[in-house]
Order: C-alpha cells, then structure tokens, then sequence
C-alpha cells in the first residue's frame, strides 16, 4: 500500500503493514544471523562503525560493513544492534537518504555523537551485559569515549578481534582487491624513497625519546614513503598497508603478489641492509608488533589514523605518540617539484571546467542535459587531460 501522504520515497513504519520503498533493503535475516553468533559469543550488544582499520575517509565495498548490515549507504554512521532493538546513527546529510533505505528493523537517530549512542546503549542494555566491537574499526579517541561513556555502569566494553559481521556475511562479503601494486615515475616524487627514509629516521635520532621504531597505519602513508599507488578504494590511489620503520629495519605489510615488478625490484634493490624493504604479509601486522614490542623499544605513531586494536598491543610505557606521525607531516610539506606539478594538475583541471561550461553554455538551452548527464561529461572531460587517473571523488552535480 502506498504511504497517506505525498512522500512515497521514504519509509513509513507507522502503517500496517509498513510501507517500504524499492530504496530500502531487508534487514531481516541479516539482523537475526547477526542476533545469533552474538549470542554465540555472550555479547547483549554489537557497534558497528563506517570506518576500515586504517580510519580511510573512503572506504572500499569489502570494508562497507554498516551499508551491507543495514541498507544505509552514507558515508558516515554507526550502528548498534542488540538482541531486540537496532539503531543508526547518522548527520543530518543523510537523514532522507536513510528513510530511504532503511528498512523498519532499524531505528534512526539524528544525533550522532558518541554521547547520544552511550546514553542508547545504557538504557537497551541490562547492568551486567556486554557491549562489543572490534577495537580494529575504532580509533584511540573514539574506543576511550565509548569507554568513558561506559565507565561504571555495570557494563562491561569488551574488544572482540573477531568481527562478526563478516563472519554473517560470509562468502558475499567482496574480496579483497587484486589489482596491481605500481611504482610512481620519479619525475612525479622530487625525491626517492630511500631519501625519505633517511629524513625519517634522521628525526628518531633527533627526537628527545629517541624511538626505535615508527608505525604507519595510514594508507597514505605509506604509499607517500615508498612513491607507491594502488586503487584498492574508489578515488584514492592507496592500498591495503602497514609499515613498521625501525633504525636498522623497514618492514612493509602488504600482498606482495600485487607489487609490479618495478615496484618490487624498488623496494628490494638494496637488500640486505637498512634499506632493504621486507616484504610481510598484511594480516600479520598484529603480531610482529607483538613481538617487536617484547624488546626495549619505543614506537612512535600518530593517534589519528591508528585504530585502538594496533594501539593497545603496545605497552604505554613503549608508545610515544602524536597526534599524527612524522611521515604525515613530512608529506604535508611539498617539495618544490610537488608544488609545480600541484600547479600543472590545477591548470589541467581548469581547462577541463572551461571546457565545460562552454559546453553548457551551448547545450542547456537545447534542452538535451540534466545533472547526471553533466556530471558524466565533466568526468570525460578530466580524464581526457594528460596524466589523468580519474576523479577524487564523485562529481558532485546540482541546478536550481
């Protein structure tokens, strides 16, 4: 049956049945595979976040957990499913957005602070029960707030390494990306990445701690330090990664199958020695740190792109931390070639605008173009342009 008022693209849970929108997905079996390896595991409550184990802002549809678990397909939420009840929490960008494509299993929230999500949690959750996450999904900041929010309230937070929703998932969960691991041409660096190296570990000499080690988490990161890309996540040139430098050491996380040949003869061309680069496999981050931090050492890192699963491996009196490592602020500061290429890009990039609004110009009066149909030809319009490896983020198109 069709929703009494005007508005048939949204939800209306109040009618009998409900009414849903071709937009919204059922969350119905989902929901109670999820309900079940919950119980499994003797958790009351589950959060699921938005985010990937690098804190991405773009994340990859292998990593879109919360979309897959409940419909919603913002870029930002979180949700908590309990035995009885499920909620969304999102901003006010995708307030519409999710009357659509909820389904009435959900319950949706407009206030997204954590606060707002603590407050949900203490009044569907019985003292006495657990509450769950995967520490590998959540950043230092926002696991500490949960557990602040928590604190002694006869609850308990407990880290959970297996995520359960990709255990409900299962085989139509996507795999991981296989595309290929390449090389950046020098002219496009200014300088190599054993010179980056060397500006690094120059820094661990001369901080006052003297660390032994920097770990990077950040997917731009350790493309940056190694002049490497990869396409793993939709505009964004990164990949799947982890670094852990050390003054004799460098080892880099990664599926070493997808590294090109150019990029693999780079990074062991000075091998053995300390520029050799040791190739590990990605999901063994975890444990080398383990052992690495068994040793009298100190690791530096940046709070901001490290998730609290990686963090509390590392004894507090080994950490030395910031708000972003030192390879994130030396990629803030262009070297004279980035700056002139910088230059170039946006000269292209003009061009490619000029081209389209005279393009508009011309055929709007026609009556031939609406927003997508816009949107589409601005796109050709950059990728014609030399060196172009797409947008860096989906056009954003609108009139009136």
């Amino acid at each position: 049956p069709r929703a009494p008022s005007t508005r048939n693209d949204i939800r209306d849970c109040s009618m009998d049945p409900p009414y849903l929108p071709p937009t919204a997905t059922n969350t119905t079996a989902r929901l109670a595979a999820l309900r079940d390896t919950m119980r499994t595991h003797g958790i009351h409550a589950y959060i699921v976040p938005s985010t990937d184990a690098h804190m991405s802002e773009y994340i990859s549809e292998r990593d879109a957990r919360l979309g897959w678990l409940t419909g919603f397909t913002g870029s930002a939420g979180t949700s908590v499913v309990t035995q009885d009840r499920a909620a969304l929490w999102t901003d006010s960008r995708y307030w519409t957005q999710a009357e659509r494509e909820l389904d009435c299993n959900w319950e949706l929230q407009r206030t997204p602070w954590i606060e707002s999500i603590a407050m949900w949690i203490l009044e569907a959750v019985p003292v006495g029960r657990n509450i769950s996450l995967d520490p590998f999904l959540f950043s230092i900041a926002t696991w500490n707030s949960y557990s602040q929010a928590l604190l002694s309230s006869g609850r308990t937070l407990l880290p959970l390494e297996t995520n359960l929703v990709d255990q409900v998932w299962g085989d139509e969960r996507p795999p991981p990306s296989s595309s290929e691991i390449y090389s950046l041409p020098a002219a496009f660096t200014g300088s190599s990445w054993q010179e980056k190296v060397a500006a690094i570990r120059e820094q661990m000499e001369q901080h006052v701690r003297r660390p032994t080690a920097v770990l990077l988490s950040g997917l731009e990161e350790t493309a940056w330090l190694f002049n490497l890309r990869g396409d793993d996540i939709p505009y964004n040139p990164v990949f799947y990664s982890y670094t852990l430098l050390t003054n004799t050491n460098i080892s880099l996380f990664v599926e070493g199958s997808r590294l090109s040949a150019a990029a693999r003869e780079s990074l062991r061309s000075l091998c053995p020695g300390p520029l050799c680069v040791e190739l590990q496999e990605y999901g063994q981050v975890s444990a080398h740190l383990r052992r690495y931090t068994q040793g009298n050492v100190t690791v530096w890192l940046g709070t901001e792109y490290t998730t609290y699963g990686l963090y509390g491996i590392i004894p507090q009196e080994k950490l030395l931390e910031e708000s972003y490592s030192p390879v994130m602020k030396a990629k803030a500061v262009k070297n004279a070639r980035e700056q002139e290429l910088l230059r170039t890009a946006h000269v292209r990039d003009a061009v490619a605008v000029i081209q389209y609004l005279l393009w508009l110009e011309k055929t709007v009066p026609q009556g031939h173009v609406n927003e997508f149909s816009g949107a589409q030809h601005i796109d050709a319009l950059r990728w014609a342009q030399e060196h172009s490896h797409g947008p860096s983020f989906h056009s954003i198109s609108a009139s009136g």
